[in-house]
């Protein structure tokens, strides 16, 4: 499995550059790449037309490149999206409209591997991801799901009251603000 330049990045306390992609053709991933500028791209998956096919060719695109691939997942089909996102080979989840510990909670159960020690709710399945079946369920897999950076988008009056506690949640790695969805509240 491809490495995470996300995950190590943040690991090392050092700062990262991403930008966001609207369209699915992964010719523009690759574009991306070719600048040798960004750490990772995010496809904004909560705003776009797409197709599960979409996501398995921008997964492909991202590994040609020393970067990493993020997707900004809207939140009524979070859990489905994430998992096939992640099975597709896109690395990281940003989950929108979070507004409680709950929330919080149940992200990085969403993202982490079904085991007894991670109390996560992705099992193994046959996706491009783990070879499609090589090494699904593996040690390999487990590590690669625990490296699935987990973003959370704080945009709601009431994320803000409760960020403190959202963010003591173990396993969340970064937030961003969101003015847009904040200036309505």
């Amino acid at each position: 499995m491809k490495k995470n330049k996300l995950r190590e990045m943040l690991k090392e306390g050092r700062p990262t550059l991403g930008t966001r992609l609207l369209g699915v053709w992964p010719g523009m991933v690759e574009i991306v790449g070719h600048t040798g500028i960004f750490d990772y791209v995010e496809f904004l998956g909560e705003y776009s037309p797409w197709d599960l096919h979409d996501l398995e060719n921008i997964g492909r695109a991202v590994e040609l490149f020393d970067m990493s691939s993020m997707i900004k997942v809207d939140q009524n089909n979070r859990a489905f999206i994430a998992q096939r996102a992640l099975g597709s080979g896109i690395q990281n989840i940003l989950f929108t409209d979070i507004r409680t510990v709950e929330d919080a909670q149940e992200c990085v159960r969403i993202v982490r591997a079904e085991t007894p020690q991670t109390k996560g709710l992705n099992g193994a399945a046959n996706r491009r991801n783990v070879g499609y079946y090589l090494e699904s369920g593996s040690p390999e897999y487990v590590k690669a799901m625990e490296g699935a950076v987990v973003a959370l988008m704080i945009e709601k009056r009431e994320s803000i009251d409760n960020l403190e506690e959202i963010l003591s949640v173990k396993g969340i790695d970064m937030v961003q603000f969101g003015p847009g969805d904040y200036s309505l509240d």
